[in-house]
């Protein structure tokens, strides 16, 4: 499974959620459904958008794990 590290890099950022929803022009909803782990898909140029912002690379933030 895919584990989605966003709170992480927010955290060593000291960036809200709020702030990189403004920041990057993704709905907070959208950003909560992405940090939580509930979606299903992300689109190429939101995680580029997400990297730049955060100055960090993909794999920062998606992270492959063993299904437990």
């Amino acid at each position: 499974m895919i584990r989605v590290n966003l709170d992480v890099v927010l955290a060593k950022r000291k960036m809200t959620l709020s702030e990189l929803s403004e920041k990057v022009g993704i709905t907070m909803a959208n950003l909560s459904i992405l940090k939580t782990g509930k979606a299903k898909a992300i689109r190429f140029s939101t995680l580029d958008a997400i990297c730049r912002v955060l100055e960090c690379q993909p794999g920062d933030i998606l992270e492959y794990v063993e299904n437990e």
